[in-house]
C-alpha cells in the first residue's frame, strides 16, 4: 500500500492499483448529518434520509504513522480536521482505520477510482444482477418481495396488498464488500445501513449512515487468490458431510402422510438422502398460506410417534430434517418460558416486543444476552431438535429485528439489524457443537451478513416465485450463488420449484423440471412445498415428473466423489463449488459478462435453462479450453457459443476436456 502526494492531494495504490484520488477540486470524502426513517411491515422496509449537512472534505494533509501514513481531512487549509484515516498494510492488503473528529457525524461517503470496463461483483447475495457495475445497491437485511420487478404485475400486488414487492437489490443477505475485475476486493467493517452506488464511470461510492470502523482492502494477481483471502478473512463455512451430497432432500409437510410420500420417491428409483418437515412443528392457517405453529417442539398431533419413526429412517440411511426460527409465537408454551427467564427483547414501556408476523405475533430472543442465547442452544436446538433426532433443520428468518427495540445490552437496534443474521447463525453453530455434531448435522440458512460464513454450513436462495421470471424466478438462483460464493459462502442451493405462490402464479411441471436439472448439477438437492402447497404441483402428483426428479437425483449422487472434492478444496483455500466463468478464465473478457451459467468446479460447465419452452439452448463456452457436451459427446472449442438442443433431463452441461474425472462425467448418460 502506497501514498503518493500530488497536485494537492494524494493517491493511494494497492499493488500498483490506484483505489483512492483525492484533490481539493475532487474530493474523495464527505462526511455529514442525517435522519432516517425506517418502517418495517412483516420484514419488508420503507427506509428514506434527510440529510442536514453533506461537506467536501477537501484539504488532506498527509503525514507518517506508525508503519504507514495518517490522512487527516478538514473542510478548508486551516480549520480543525473532520475526520482522520491511518493506513495500514502491504501490496496485498491493508486497513484504513476510520476516526471521526466530531461525534456528531453520522455519514460517511468515500470515492474510490473506477475504470472504464471495469466489473464489480459482490454485495452479499444479489439475486437479480451478478455485475453490480453501473446500479445502486443498498445493503440492508430484509425480505427480498415478491416479483422484485417494479414493472410487473406480481409486484405491483404484493405491494398493493402488503407492501412486499421489493425490487432488484433487496436481499436476506448483504454484505458491504465487493470485488473487482481489476483484481482487487474492498470491504467495509460496519453494520449500519450502507450504500455501495457504481453509477458514475469516474468512481465507486461508498455511503454508511454512521462512521464505519475501518475499510479493508485485498489485492492479488488471480481471483481464486482474492476469494481466498476473503475466505480467511469471513471465515470458511463448515465441510458438508458426505450424506448431504449423496442425495436429495425430499421436502414435503403433509403431517403422518410425508412418511408415506417420501416412499413414493423412493419407489421411483430416487436417491434420498433426508426427509425434510418443516411442519414438524405443527400449522397454522393465514391468508398468506399454509404457515408453522412457531413453537421449537414436536407437535405429536401432526407427527404421531415421530422419534420411533425418525429412528427407523436413520437405520435406512435417511436423515429427518425439520425447521426452527429466531422467534417464538405469544401462544405457545417457549414464549412463556422465555418471558418468565427476561430472554426477549422488550418495547418502549418495558414490556415484551411483539413482532407481527402476519396474523400471529412472536417475541424476539435477545441474542446479545449471552444467557438467552445459551437457553435457546441447549434447551431449543439442543433437547428439542438434537436430542429428539434431527439431524438437520432451516435456520429460518434473521432478518426481521425491528429497530425501535430494547435489547438487554443496550446496543442500537438500528446497529444491530444487519448483524442480527450472524448471531443467528452463531446460536445454531454453537448449539450443534455443544453436541459435538459439526460436519454432520447440516443447518440451512437465507440471512446473513459479514462473517455468516464462518457460521453456516450451507446458503439457500429464499423464496423465489414459482416461475421463470428475470428477477424472482429460477435464475435469480444462479445469481445469488455466484455473488455469495465469491465472498466465501461455498455452498449454496435453493427450494427446487420455487416457493411463492401468490395472485394466481402457480408452478408448472416443466418449472420442477427445469429446476431439478439445475439443482442436480449444485452442492445439495432439495424440494419444498411452497407456501400453498395444495395449490401447486408437487413433485410426486405427476409420474413423469417424479421420474424425471428420480433420475436427476441420481446424476446428482453419482456426481458426489467430485462434489466431495470441491468440498475439500472449499475447505482448504475456501473457493466455492459454483464459481463464475472468469474464476478460471481471467483472460476471457465475455467471462465476466456471463450472470446465468457456472462452473462447478473447474471442470463442468452448467448453463441452466431458465426460460419456458426452449427447445434449445445456446451458452457461451470460456476460452482457454475445449467442452465436450455431457450428452452428445460433442466437442466444442472455447471462446464461442454452442446451441445444443435441450429435452427434459439433458441440461445444457459440458466437460472441459482433459478433466480427470471425464470417465465418471460419461458414465452419468446411462443413468
Amino acid at each position: 500500500m502506497q501514498i503518493i502526494e500530488s497536485d494537492g492531494g494524494f493517491d493511494l495504490l494497492l499493488g500498483g492499483r490506484r483505489i483512492i484520488a483525492h484533490r481539493t477540486d475532487s474530493p474523495c470524502l464527505f462526511v455529514g448529518r442525517g435522519t432516517e426513517r425506517m418502517e418495517m411491515y412483516r420484514g419488508n422496509f420503507d427506509i428514506e434520509d434527510t440529510l442536514t449537512a453533506r461537506i467536501p472534505l477537501a484539504h488532506a494533509a498527509v503525514s507518517d504513522f506508525q508503519s504507514g501514513w495518517r490522512i487527516d481531512f478538514a473542510f478548508a487549509p486551516g480549520l480543525p480536521p473532520l475526520l482522520s484515516l491511518t493506513t495500514s498494510g502491504d501490496a496485498q492488503g491493508g486497513h484504513l482505520a476510520v476516526t471521526a473528529q466530531d461525534a456528531a457525524l453520522n455519514r460517511f461517503w468515500l470515492r474510490v477510482v473506477a475504470e472504464p470496463g471495469e466489473h464489480v461483483f459482490g454485495g452479499g447475495e444479489q439475486m437479480s444482477y451478478f455485475d453490480l457495475a453501473g446500479r445502486r445497491f443498498p445493503l440492508w437485511t430484509s425480505e427480498p418481495g415478491v416479483g422484485r420487478d417494479k414493472t410487473s404485475t406480481i409486484t405491483f400486488e404484493a405491494d398493493r396488498t402488503g407492501r412486499a414487492g421489493g425490487d432488484y437489490y433487496n436481499t436476506n443477505y448483504p454484505q458491504p464488500t465487493y470485488l473487482s475485475s481489476r483484481r482487487y476486493a474492498l470491504h467495509v467493517e460496519t453494520t449500519a445501513y450502507s450504500v455501495f452506488d457504481f453509477r458514475d464511470p469516474g468512481f465507486h461510492e461508498i455511503e454508511v449512515w454512521a462512521m464505519p470502523e475501518r475499510i479493508e482492502l485485498f489485492a492479488r494477481e488471480s481471483f481464486p487468490g482474492i476469494v481466498t483471502a476473503l475466505s480467511d478473512r469471513f471465515g470458511r463455512q463448515p465441510r458438508l458431510p458426505d450424506w448431504a451430497l449423496q442425495g436429495a432432500i425430499v421436502g414435503l409437510k403433509d403431517g403422518d402422510n410425508s412418511f408415506a410420500r417420501l416412499e413414493r420417491y423412493i419407489e421411483a428409483g430416487a436417491a434420498v438422502s433426508a426427509l425434510w418437515c418443516e411442519d414438524w412443528v405443527g400449522l397454522r392457517e393465514t391468508s398468506f398460506g399454509k404457515r408453522l405453529f412457531w413453537d421449537w417442539r414436536a407437535s405429536e398431533t401432526r407427527y404421531p410417534d415421530l422419534e420411533r419413526r425418525i429412528a427407523e429412517l436413520n437405520r435406512r440411511g435417511i436423515r429427518f430434517l425439520g425447521y426452527v426460527n429466531p422467534y417464538l409465537c405469544n401462544d405457545g408454551a417457549l414464549f412463556a418460558e422465555a418471558e418468565a427467564k427476561g430472554f426477549l427483547a422488550t418495547n418502549a414501556a418495558g414490556g415484551t416486543y411483539l413482532v407481527d408476523f402476519g396474523e400471529f405475533d412472536c417475541g424476539v430472543v435477545d441474542f446479545t444476552d449471552e444467557a438467552a442465547c445459551r437457553w435457546f442452544e441447549d434447551r431449543v436446538i439442543g433437547e428439542n431438535l438434537i436430542d429428539y433426532g434431527l439431524g438437520g433443520w432451516m435456520a429460518d428468518f434473521g432478518e426481521y429485528l425491528p429497530i425501535d427495540l430494547n435489547l438487554k445490552t443496550g446496543a442500537d437496534p438500528k446497529l444491530m439489524h444487519n448483524a442480527w443474521p450472524v448471531l443467528w447463525g452463531a446460536v445454531n453453530a454453537r448449539a450443534v457443537e455443544r453436541k459435538g455434531r459439526t460436519g454432520d448435522i447440516v443447518f440451512f440458512m437465507r440471512a446473513g451478513f459479514t462473517g455468516i460464513q464462518a457460521q453456516c454450513p450451507l446458503l439457500w436462495a429464499g423464496d423465489q416465485s414459482v416461475d421463470f421470471t428475470r428477477h424472482d424466478g429460477l435464475v435469480t438462483v444462479i445469481v445469488g450463488a455466484l455473488s455469495s460464493g465469491l465472498l466465501g459462502n461455498a455452498y449454496h442451493h435453493s427450494d427446487i420449484g420455487g416457493y411463492t405462490s401468490l395472485f394466481g402464479n402457480v408452478r408448472t411441471a416443466e418449472l420442477l423440471k427445469r429446476w431439478a436439472e439445475m439443482a442436480a448439477f449444485t452442492p445439495v438437492m432439495r424440494t419444498h412445498e411452497g407456501n400453498r402447497p395444495t395449490e401447486n404441483l408437487q413433485v410426486d402428483q405427476d409420474a413423469d415428473v417424479l421420474a424425471h426428479f428420480a433420475r436427476m437425483t441420481r446424476i446428482h449422487a453419482a456426481l458426489s466423489p467430485y462434489l466431495a472434492s470441491l468440498a475439500g478444496e472449499a475447505a482448504a483455500i475456501g473457493l466455492p463449488l459454483q464459481r463464475p466463468l472468469f474464476l478460471h478464465h481471467e483472460d476471457d473478457p465475455r467471462a465476466y459478462e456471463i450472470f446465468d451459467q457456472y462452473l462447478l468446479g473447474p471442470d463442468l460447465l452448467v448453463a441452466p435453462v431458465w426460460q419456458a419452452g426452449a427447445e434449445t439452448w445456446t451458452p457461451y463456452l470460456p476460452a482457454g479450453a475445449g467442452w465436450v457436451h455431457l450428452w452428445s459427446a460433442k466437442r466444442f472449442a472455447g471462446g464461442g457459443t454452442a446451441e445444443v438442443e435441450t429435452p427434459f433431463g439433458q441440461p445444457p452441461v459440458f466437460v472441459r476436456e482433459g478433466s480427470p474425472f471425464a470417465d465418471m462425467f460419461a458414465a452419468l448418460q446411462g443413468l
